[in-house]
């Protein structure tokens, strides 16, 4: 793509690590919620939804310079806020513009999810929205309010149920460290109740990292002492999330996300004990973990 041509973006420009190689179009500004006192992404810049056609401005002249993109991300926060008529348009934009697209994903909150009708989803499934960027983080009721979530793990589960029948496929993300030293493992055991009765595709896991402009505010409303988790604690967390997970589908397991100390892939519940076996060597010899300078968001 030639960046003398293609529309530059309103930074700052995030996009799940998955979507590196593919194209992004900013269908909002922003993040509708932005409140989770853990999230710095957006806080420079308020909610916006984009005019009809300066989108489809964007979707016309990245068309010229990449005519054979496939893969679309729907920037910022969540595109699912934008209204079903709106969001309708904009795919069947990217679709006439781009004979060769077959996935259009963007981030998904429970709250936007749960706004939608089962026929809305569909419609969009049908559209080829067909991946939702899903952030669960905890499936404890308690860590959820501490971090100001803004839901419960019932609202999440009902969320990633109302996906699912609508034949929308969802990658999940869960926080480890985000109950610190004193709430991991009600963090971990909510999270294991709620992955075990709500379905999802990929799951991944993040290591917890506050950028520096959100450290007051996330001591502040966790409301008691917090202490970060070291690495060798946080591999604990890891070892009692997969050695309870029996998720009701079969779910392609990541965390390599660079802020993790450990990189592990595979799939649950086949893959089970190859990776706590990784893990039980990662805790015997921390020469395995991912230096402290190569971590990040």
């Amino acid at each position: 793509m030639r960046s003398d041509t293609f529309p530059i973006y309103d930074m700052p420009l995030f996009r799940p690590p998955s979507e590196g190689e593919n194209l992004i179009i900013q269908a909002t500004l922003g993040c509708s919620f932005n409140r989770c006192s853990f999230c710095a992404m957006y806080r420079s810049k308020a909610y916006v939804e984009r005019p009809l056609q300066a989108v489809f401005s964007d979707i016309e002249q990245a068309a010229e310079d990449w005519p054979d993109a496939s893969r679309i991300f729907l920037a910022d926060g969540d595109a699912l806020a934008l209204p079903t008529t709106q969001l309708v348009e904009i795919l069947d934009k990217l679709a006439a513009n781009l004979p060769r697209l077959t996935r259009v994903t963007c981030y998904a909150t429970p709250a936007n999810i749960l706004r939608k009708t089962p026929e809305e989803l569909q419609r969009l499934k049908q559209h080829k929205l067909n991946l939702l960027y899903f952030g669960i983080e905890s499936g404890s009721d308690l860590i959820l309010k501490k971090v100001s979530k803004g839901a419960t793990q019932r609202g999440i589960g009902e969320a990633l149920h109302k996906a699912h029948d609508a034949g929308m496929k969802v990658s999940g993300t869960v926080i480890l460290g985000l109950g610190g030293q004193n709430r991991w493992q009600e963090h971990i055991d909510g999270t294991i109740e709620l992955l075990n009765s709500a379905p999802i595709n990929y799951l991944s896991t993040l290591q917890l990292y506050l950028d520096e402009s959100s450290v007051a505010e996330f001591h502040s409303k966790f409301g008691e002492p917090f202490e970060f988790q070291s690495d060798s604690a946080i591999l604990l967390e890891q070892q009692r999330l997969l050695s309870g997970l029996n998720p009701p589908n079969p779910v392609i397991f990541r965390s390599n996300h660079a802020s993790n100390a450990l990189a592990l892939a595979g799939n649950l519940p086949r893959d089970r004990q190859q990776l706590l076996q990784q893990l039980e060597e990662a805790m015997d010899n921390s020469k395995l973990l991912r230096p402290y300078a190569m971590r990040g968001l």
